[in-house]
């Protein structure tokens, strides 16, 4: 009925917070280059946290807009207010709200946890690759 809003809740949250790291990010780049402007730094190979908060969004808002055309599509979500079908009826809102607090909360924790192996990954492929420099 409406599983597709606590993803939309949850890529708005982590879409603001991709922002506020990725600005925090900058910030700290440039008071590094303001201390030694010309000093050459050797910096490792790492993702930045803000670009993996992206990678997490980019998953989330993917998932609301193909669930909420799925929902549309199935009649479930109108044009019209209340835009959602189940919001007519007491006891159907009763449903929708247990199945956003069930199913669209479990579907949430999967992509967080798909994305948190995503990084691991990502990150263990720059370790390697790092050494693999280091050693060649």
């Amino acid at each position: 009925m409406a599983c597709f809003l606590a993803g939309a809740a949850e890529a708005v949250v982590v879409t603001a917070a991709a922002a506020v790291v990725r600005k925090s990010e900058i910030k700290k780049e440039a008071e590094r280059l303001k201390k030694a402007p010309d000093a050459v730094i050797e910096e490792k190979a790492v993702i930045p946290w803000s670009r993996k908060l992206r990678w997490l969004s980019y998953l989330l808002w993917g998932g609301v807009i193909l669930l909420a055309f799925e929902h549309l599509w199935h009649g479930e979500v109108v044009p019209w207010f209340p835009f959602l079908t189940a919001m007519g009826d007491p006891a159907d809102t009763a449903d929708m709200l247990h199945e956003i607090s069930t199913v669209g909360v479990a579907m949430c924790a999967l992509v967080t946890a798909v994305w948190g192996v995503v990084c691991a990954v990502a990150d263990a492929i720059i370790r390697r690759s790092g050494k693999a420099a280091q050693e060649g």
